[in-house]
């Protein structure tokens, strides 16, 4: 039997040495919204482990929010399978009953498509025709509801929000945050100045812990919009938000969401510092970066168990498309 799982992922354990004061006090201090008919105004405020408030507003414009998906919606075996019957038999109905007699069927599984004719080639198309049509309705169902097909590292058919997707119809959204984030980096040429205040934002985000991801239905999944409104989000939500903020600042350079069995972080294709944990993919050298908190990780630096298990290759790589 094909279990189909979805992503949910969990909190980064920091390990290492005593943690400082400063350290165990810094996180989010202010969060406020306000929506008025044309724009949603936020504002943010946080202490950076080296003791420093940072205070960070922006508004977001309502008409191109909704450009966007709003929400992930719950990934529904039973819907699903019902939506490819419904277009297998669709697909049945305009084959000549006089060619072969068809049957399909609903299983707990799946699907059962019986042809019966006097040509057994007949026989292997229609079949044919039909498998194709039913993965191809499967396919549409997934697109139109922004989920995707994953092979896990494990090697099992799974079924996942398509991140890609939401950061790819976020970035315009979020071009006012990208740039409020922008603004308060000193050096302009500086894209590792961005990266500190843009995960300095997303890391004190609080955390919303999912359930194992071969357990739920995907329902813990909050796109950038619901991240900012409701100011929480688990791994992948967070990944989300920050690739889309980075790819409308470096909107050429190679980007990647690696996902590991029960985490996620971020890659982009700086030129690696001495210290800073990389990943090669292909021919593109990867520098690593933690989005999710709620500790403060500093671009290049990684959990441990992220680094545990990118070093015994416990991890599949979504590169994140150009703007256009």
């Amino acid at each position: 039997m094909t279990r189909w799982l979805l992503t949910g992922l969990v909190i980064i354990i920091v390990t290492g040495g005593l943690v400082s004061h400063a350290q165990a006090s810094a996180g989010q201090t202010q969060f406020s919204r306000q929506v008025n008919d044309e724009d949603i105004t936020y504002s943010y405020a946080w202490l950076t482990p080296e003791g420093t408030n940072r205070n960070l507003s922006f508004s977001l414009s309502r008409s191109e929010l909704a450009q966007a998906p709003a929400t992930q919606a719950n990934y529904s075996a039973r819907m699903a399978q019902r939506y490819v019957y419904v277009e297998v038999m669709k697909a049945a109905r305009n084959i000549d009953p006089k060619q072969a007699r068809i049957a399909v069927e609903q299983k707990n599984e799946g699907i059962e498509i019986r042809v019966s004719s006097p040509s057994a080639q007949r026989n292997k198309d229609i079949t044919r025709q039909l498998a194709d049509k039913q993965d191809a309705a499967f396919d549409t169902y997934l697109h139109d509801h922004y989920f995707t097909r994953y092979q896990t590292v494990y090697n099992e058919s799974a079924i996942k929000p398509d991140h890609t997707r939401f950061i790819d119809e976020y970035i315009k959204a979020l071009v006012p945050l990208s740039q409020a984030i922008y603004e308060q980096v000193t050096v302009r040429s500086d894209a590792r100045q961005y990266f500190s205040v843009m995960l300095g934002l997303v890391q004190t985000i609080p955390y919303d812990a999912l359930e194992d991801r071969a357990e739920h239905n995907g329902s813990g999944f909050l796109t950038p919009a619901q991240v900012l409104a409701q100011n929480k989000g688990d791994c992948d939500s967070k990944s989300v938000l920050t690739a889309a903020l980075a790819r409308a600042f470096l909107p050429d350079i190679p980007m990647a969401l690696i996902l590991l069995p029960e985490h996620a972080l971020l890659g982009v294709a700086l030129t690696p510092k001495d210290g800073e944990q990389t990943l090669q993919y292909g021919d593109t050298d990867y520098v690593l970066f933690e989005p999710t908190g709620p500790a403060q990780l500093p671009f290049g630096e990684i959990a441990e168990q992220s680094r545990i298990a990118i070093a015994n290759r416990q991890f599949t790589v979504e590169e994140i498309k150009v703007s256009q």
